[in-house]
């Protein structure tokens, strides 16, 4: 559009009349006059100029009379013209801008020509119009046409003309023609009208066409912007979590150190202390005289044997008499009832599903669980591959710690900040080993599930030191996760099950029917003690857990009598009854409270007590370190008034028959822990109201000592009165009788908070009230897990089992004599002859190093009837190297020992598979081991100062592993490891030097002979002048067993898995020791005794010396129940074959002589009832 305000006012006037008769063309900067018909413009009159040639003009330059726009307001009508053009025109998607032309000055402008000024003026706008007319020709040629109807614009040859020419006047002369003029005016309104229409119809297709371009865009774009916005954050997500999981890692590392140092420094301390212990004990180089010694506390050591005892007593450095526990004064009870009733009912609450175990079979693949796939756990890297909070469950604490699991060890730390822990006496932490445990895999043994408060989230870890641990954690899922991350070791070796993660955790029930101990114990291939002690094992009871110790039965009645005969059936318990229905009054008093219970909150129950409490285990073990310590802590630092302290078994009998809330059961103890019955410690227990006072428990008139007491209880267990109803009370206490309408026909239900499942914590949300629950469980006991849910089979009869047995199986005593022909003295024989054994066969050794690997057939001949045609066979093959004379070299071990060595029985051991012969005596201060296949020394041994004079090695383990343990005239002894897969002293083949695992000293001469039992864990040693030294397995010294004055020189130990030590002294004395060194017999020979063994059971003894003779001794008296025959020559070594039914003597003549044997005929009940 003209800005008004640049024209001249003049012009402005003389057009105001003018512009009423006008009419608009399509172009509203064009104003075109009203066409007279016949009637030229007036000379006078200006032409007006289109809009696009106007807006050409230079400024300042006048064109008749009219004034010209300037340039930048020219540029801005072009540009709002199209604009109003509708946007984009076929063929034109965008018209280019035109630069405002070179100012041109006044000089140049006087001197230019009117062509040069056009063509000046238009030489930016003049392309653009050409192409404008070009790009519209199709329509402007058919629409502008000149006043006869002729063509404007002819497409083709006007139209090339104009696009090539460069002159401007052309395009000038079109623009300014009247038929031009006149052609708009005619034409352009309806051809500007379709142009606008095309125009506004493609300008909305395109803005439609923009807006979802612009819509696509936006999406896209928001899009992106979202995934640029979540992978920032997850970015930023996975940068906390790894930096945390560092931190984390190194906070584990940080804390895995610490502990490491803390570890080394506890271990530095015991190794100083133990230094000191060797110096100033009586025995050592600094030890004082007896009378100036500080007195000595025990303590029970947590070692366990095979069958689960713990018998081992050690010394206590933190033991006291307790002085300060001075006695509570007597409370009186409220009742039974009013307490139970009493107490706030948490059942609403608390009461969850019953947790249901599923009892599918162990079939399938192992280790096969749909929660936590192996693969998870193989791709873990770094130090720590499982880290999870845990509770160390210990006898008297628990206190809450990590857990820490890397790729080949365990660890537990506790944390010495929970306020829990702060808060714990720490008398009671000096009893707890492992706050800061490290446990090698190699060292576990076993795993367990086990239940804690009720819930089956803890597990129960055994170790190769015969200790276990138990950690609860906070979910089953831990559990598992956890038993994924440790070794495939299932619940050990003994209960023939797979040793697999599946079986780890499979639930009690799963694990007793997969098990073969029910069908052994029916086939009296495993005592009663036994059998039960794996039922309480795989029930859950736990030694760590006093809420859930082990359980065993009463099964004697009669405690007041001078003689028990156990021959007598009212002398035994009747098991089909709990202990609580045997009274029949107090019987019919509970069943009444049954009847008449009612309470919408607690169930019906018969006993509010149970057979089984914390408490209740340390009453019994009250005089026994560390449950002494245990029991003043659980009573507030004092012992319990003296008429309530367990002071005598009949008492305690009488009150398990009378009082209605005591329904108290045993402990394993009471059949093989003598020292529970004696205050050692001299506490002080105080005194009944009868004036008695409590000190040693008062046993039954029938048992003179506590040893005596444990021996009657043990037999009277495994008795057949015990043996053909044990299953009876099985019934009741693991299997079907022990809940739901069984239990109440049976009088068994216990107050509900005692059984698994009744309660769920993990739904309990308050703290308060899952505290109280807590505390109730821990108080009422806890019933094992129910093992079966029908009737448990009995055992089956000893008649029924063995019927030969019974029988006179042999009419001579003497099964056979086999000489050697080289006349030397045989001073050793071994019989290894297990059946699972390549091999079986007594080996022999002579005086002068010659040995013989003898084959034995067993004695098939003697034990059944076999076919008469069959042809009999001896029981020994000799060697046949030896008979024939012939490769006799491979024999012969061509070393030489010291000439101050008397060969003796104690220079050889043989291993448990037959292939290898240890031998001492050396003069270089070593033993060596030779081949008995080729005779050859495979191995010599180095590690005293002197020369080694006797050798021992220990039961042998899976695989042939076994220790060895030498004896010197150093004085000392060392503890050395037979590696049975490589057949060598050592862990490893390839070591130069090997090391022993331990060294034992306090002895102040040669040592003469010693006896090591690994499942004990104890060394027993004894030298030329001096007494017999009991040591632990790591070096410790534990005991002096003190002989009579006559016993001065010992030349033979013997020591059994039972529990006792004979020792045989100079000038046929002998001796019987307890472990924990109590002399239990005394007794004297004529014989000078050469050899002796024990029993298998150790109650039995067998003698034989320089008179020929073998005798069967009973261990506990030193009774002497049979002598074999007497032979032409003296006795120097013994064996007994594996299955105990032949005795093998080594005779000084050069041969052996086997006699059969079978101690089952000096068996009370065999010599009573058959």
């Amino acid at each position: 559009m003209v800005d008004p305000s640049l024209l001249p006012s003049a012009f402005l006037g003389s057009m105001e009349d003018a512009a009423r008769e006008q009419s608009i063309s399509f172009d509203r900067s064009v104003v075109v006059a009203p066409r007279i018909a016949g009637k030229a413009p007036s000379p006078g009159t200006s032409t007006p100029i289109p809009a696009a040639t106007a807006s050409s003009v230079s400024a300042g330059t006048p064109m008749e009379g009219v004034a010209v726009v300037s340039t930048t307001d020219a540029s801005e009508g072009v540009s709002a013209d199209s604009a109003a053009s509708g946007g984009q025109v076929p063929g034109s998607s965008s018209l280019p801008s035109v630069p405002p032309p070179s100012p041109v000055t006044q000089n140049t402008a006087h001197n230019m020509s009117i062509s040069e000024r056009l063509e000046h003026a238009l030489e930016k706008a003049a392309p653009l119009l050409r192409e404008i007319f070009v790009d519209f020709a199709p329509f402007l040629s058919r629409t502008l046409l000149g006043s006869h109807g002729q063509e404007l614009l002819i497409e083709g040859t006007s139209l090339m003309c104009m696009k090539s020419s460069s002159s401007v006047v052309e395009l000038v002369m079109l623009l300014c023609s009247q038929e031009w003029q006149n052609s708009i005016q005619k034409n352009a309104g309806l051809a500007f009208i379709e142009l606008v229409n095309e125009g506004r119809l493609l300008s909305h297709t395109m803005k439609d066409h923009l807006v979802r371009v612009a819509n696509e865009a936006e999406f896209i774009l928001s899009r992106q912007r979202a995934e640029d916005i979540h992978k920032h954050a997850e970015f930023e997500s996975n940068s906390a979590q790894y930096a945390a999981e560092k931190r984390d890692e190194e906070k584990m590392c940080d804390h895995l150190i610490r502990a490491a140092k803390y570890r080394d420094h506890v271990t530095a301390t015991q190794l100083i202390q133990k230094i000191v212990n060797i110096l100033t004990d009586k025995h050592g180089a600094w030890g004082n005289s007896a009378l100036s010694r500080p007195r000595e506390f025990w303590r029970l050591d947590y070692w366990e044997d095979d069958l689960r005892r713990r018998r081992r007593f050690i010394r206590n450095p933190f033991g006291s008499a307790h002085s300060e526990a001075t006695l509570k004064a007597a409370a009186e009870h409220a009742s039974e009832e009013d307490i139970l009733k009493g107490q706030q009912s948490i059942r609403s609450h608390a009461l969850g599903n019953q947790n249901s175990e599923s009892d599918s079979l162990l079939d399938g693949d192992d280790d096969t669980l749909s929660s936590l796939e192996e693969k998870d756990l193989e791709n873990l890297t770094g130090p720590v591959n499982v880290s999870t909070s845990a509770h160390m469950v210990s006898p008297a604490v628990v206190v809450k710690g990590t857990l820490s699991i890397t790729s080949s060890e365990l660890y537990f730390e506790v944390d010495e900040e929970d306020p829990g822990f702060k808060a714990i006496d720490p008398k009671i932490l000096t009893y707890t080993e492992v706050l800061h445990g490290k446990w090698i895999f190699t060292e576990i043994r076993a795993v367990f599930s086990r239940r804690y408060l009720l819930q089956n989230t803890a597990l129960e870890i055994f170790m190769a030191n015969r200790t276990a641990v138990m950690f609860n954690f906070p979910d089953a899922a831990t559990v598992k996760k956890v038993v994924h991350s440790l070794p495939r070791v299932g619940v050990g070796t003994n209960f023939g099950l797979p040793q697999t993660r599946r079986i780890t955790l499979a639930t009690p029930k799963q694990l007793f029917k997969a098990s073969n101990m029910t069908q052994r114990w029916q086939r009296r291939e495993i005592s009663n003690f036994e059998y039960l002690m794996f039922l309480n094992t795989i029930s859950g009871r736990t030694f760590n857990d006093l809420n859930q110790y082990p359980v065993f039965p009463w099964v004697i009645t009669n405690y007041d009598s001078e003689e028990l005969d156990l021959t007598l059936p009212s002398n035994f318990r009747d098991l089909s009854k709990p202990i609580g229905a045997l009274n029949p009054k107090r019987a019919a008093f509970f069943s009444d409270r049954y009847e008449s219970w009612e309470d919408d909150q607690v169930p019906k129950f018969h006993y509010g007590t149970h057979y089984s409490t914390a408490s209740f285990t340390m009453m019994w073990l009250i005089r026994v370190e560390p449950f002494t310590t245990f029991f003043l802590n659980f009573q507030g630092g004092k012992f319990d008034h003296a008429d309530r302290t367990f002071s005598s078994v009949s008492r305690a009998w009488r009150n398990c028959q009378r009082d209605t809330s005591d329904v108290k059961e045993l402990i394993p103890e009471f059949y093989y822990l003598p020292e529970m019955f004696v205050n050692a410690n001299s506490y002080n227990l105080g005194v009944m109201e009868d004036g008695t006072m409590v000190s040693n428990v008062e046993l039954p008139p029938w048992a003179k000592s506590p040893e005596e007491f444990v021996r009657i209880n043990s037999l009277a267990l495994e008795s057949e009165f015990v043996s053909c109803q044990l299953h009876q009370w099985i019934d009741l206490i693991f299997g079907y009788k022990q809940q739901g309408p069984e239990a109440t026909r049976a009088l068994n239900v216990f107050y509900y908070l005692t059984y698994e499942g009744a309660v769920n914590l993990s739904s309990i949300s308050d703290p308060i009230l899952r505290e109280a629950v807590e505390s109730q469980i821990r108080s009422f006991g806890q019933t094992p897990c129910q093992l079966l849910i029908e009737p448990h089979p009995p055992r089956s009869s000893a008649m029924q089992v063995t019927p030969m047995m019974f029988t006179d199986q042999m009419q001579q005593d003497v099964i056979m004599v086999l000489k050697f022909p080289s006349n030397s003295p045989v001073t050793h024989v071994a019989a290894n002859t297990q059946p699972g054994l390549t091999s079986p066969a007594i080996v022999t050794v002579t005086a002068n190093r010659l040995f013989a690997v003898n084959k034995w057939h067993g004695l098939t001949g003697h034990q059944s009837p076999a076919v008469q045609d069959q042809q009999y066979q001896l029981p020994v093959e000799i060697d046949p190297l030896i008979a024939a004379y012939v490769g006799s070299h491979r024999r012969q071990i061509p070393d030489l020992l010291d000439q101050s060595i008397h060969i003796s029985s104690q220079c050889f051991v043989i291993t448990a598979d037959n292939r290898f012969i240890l031998l001492c005596g050396f003069w270089d201060k070593s033993f060596r081991v030779y081949s008995t296949d080729t005779g050859k020394l495979t191995q010599i041994v180095f590690g005293h100062r002197d020369v080694v004079t006797c050798l021992a090695r220990s039961e042998s383990y899976i695989g042939g592993d076994c220790y060895v343990l030498s004896g010197s005239r150093d004085a000392t002894l060392l503890l050395w490891y037979w590696n049975g897969k490589q057949s060598s002293i050592g862990e490893s083949l390839g070591r130069e030097f090997t090391t022993p695992r331990a060294i034992l000293t306090g002895h102040d001469c040669e040592v003469t002979c010693a006896s090591v039992c690994a499942e004990l864990g104890l060394v027993i040693s004894g030298c030329k002048e001096g007494p017999c030294l009991i040591h632990s397995m790591n070096g410790d010294l534990l005991r002096t067993l003190e002989a009579p004055q006559q016993c001065t020189r010992p030349r033979l130990i013997q020591s059994s898995t039972e529990g006792h030590c004979v020792i045989y002294y100079d000038k046929g004395q002998f001796c019987l020791f307890s472990i924990n060194g109590k002399l239990l017999g005394h007794m004297e020979v004529e014989d000078s005794i050469k050899s002796m063994l024990l029993s298998r059971d150790g109650q039995y003894l067998l003698t034989g010396g320089d008179g020929g003779v073998v005798s069967v001794w009973q261990v506990y008296n030193f009774h002497q129940l049979f002598t074999y025959p007497g032979c032409d020559a003296g006795i120097r070594s013994m064996a007994l074959s594996h299955d105990q039914r032949c005795i093998i003597t080594g005779m000084a003549s050069g041969s052996i002589v086997l006699f059969y044997n079978d101690f089952n005929r000096w068996h009370h009940e065999y010599q009573t009832r058959y």
